[in-house]
């Protein structure tokens, strides 16, 4: 496969798919794991099935139509939950429930026999474009831009609650700005993970690197190797068979994690022995 790479463009178009996903999911999912958004992270993802559809029905790249629905998602669900007294949970699901409805309206209108879904579905890194992959690079250094800029703010959001409620003005902003990001990354994450396995990516790695460090920069940076893994593994398995990339990247992350957990409880277990 790795001599394949240097002689196909569709797995140039992979690789750089995966390094890509990779930095922007492991950093943004720490993020989403400590702010709690992992719920509110799959209401965007699952409201931009809508754009995919209306893509598909009006004629142009779907992905642009999931990146629309994704903004707009999140700035509703921004709007309403700082508006509205009601449960954030119940905002969410009818941004979901709606998203995916109008995805399955639209597609159902499109002329000619039903378009193929499942890879915006479910992911298929090996069906990456070159124009995905430049979607992708500009997003990510946006993404990126913004997180080196908003560092430091964010670090105190999520650690240091006493200090954001003194700074309330600037951490609706902080919000505002994270709910943005997260629609940027959801489209990032589609292409290689689908729509339906986007939650799993963000979320896993993250948690799974909070077993290894306190550090919210280390974190980033395991979060970040560990997708790259879980992503490359992916790769691998979809050049040589038939299975689907989102499904063997979820599956390696859940083992993964399992075995991180096991052994962060081991190595607790052990400095416990040793401080008695």
């Amino acid at each position: 496969m790795f001599k394949a790479i240097f002689e196909y463009e569709f797995l140039q178009n992979a690789v750089l798919a995966a390094f890509i996903t990779a930095i922007v999911g492991g950093i943004v999912g720490v993020i989403i794991v400590e702010k709690k958004l992992v719920m509110m992270t799959g209401g965007i993802a699952h409201t931009s099935y809508g754009g995919v559809g209306l893509g598909f029905l009006l004629g142009f790249e779907p992905i642009i139509g999931a990146f629309m629905f994704s903004i707009m998602a999140a700035l509703g669900i921004g709007v309403i939950k700082n508006r509205s007294t009601g449960a954030k949970d119940i905002i969410i699901a009818m941004f979901w429930s709606l998203g995916m409805a109008l995805g399955i309206l639209f597609i159902s209108l499109t002329p000619g026999y039903p378009p193929i879904v499942s890879s915006y579905l479910f992911g298929n890194i090996l069906s990456v474009t070159r124009f995905d992959l430049v979607l992708m690079m500009v997003l990510a250094i946006i993404i990126l831009a913004v997180i080196f800029v908003f560092y430091q703010e964010w670090k105190a959001h999520l650690f240091d609650q006493q200090f954001t409620r003194i700074m309330r003005k600037k951490t609706i902003l902080l919000e505002n700005v994270l709910l943005i990001l997260l629609a940027l990354t959801v489209v990032v994450l589609i292409r290689v993970v689908g729509i339906i396995l986007v939650i799993a990516l963000l979320s896993v790695p993250a948690s799974a690197s909070s077993y290894l460090t306190g550090k919210l920069h280390l974190r980033m940076v395991y979060s970040m190797i560990f997708s790259f893994i879980f992503i490359f593994s992916g790769l691998i398995v979809s050049y040589y068979t038939d299975i689907s990339t989102g499904a063997v990247i979820v599956f390696a992350a859940v083992i993964l994690y399992i075995l991180t957990w096991l052994y962060s409880r081991r190595h607790k277990h052990k400095l416990e022995i040793k401080e008695d």
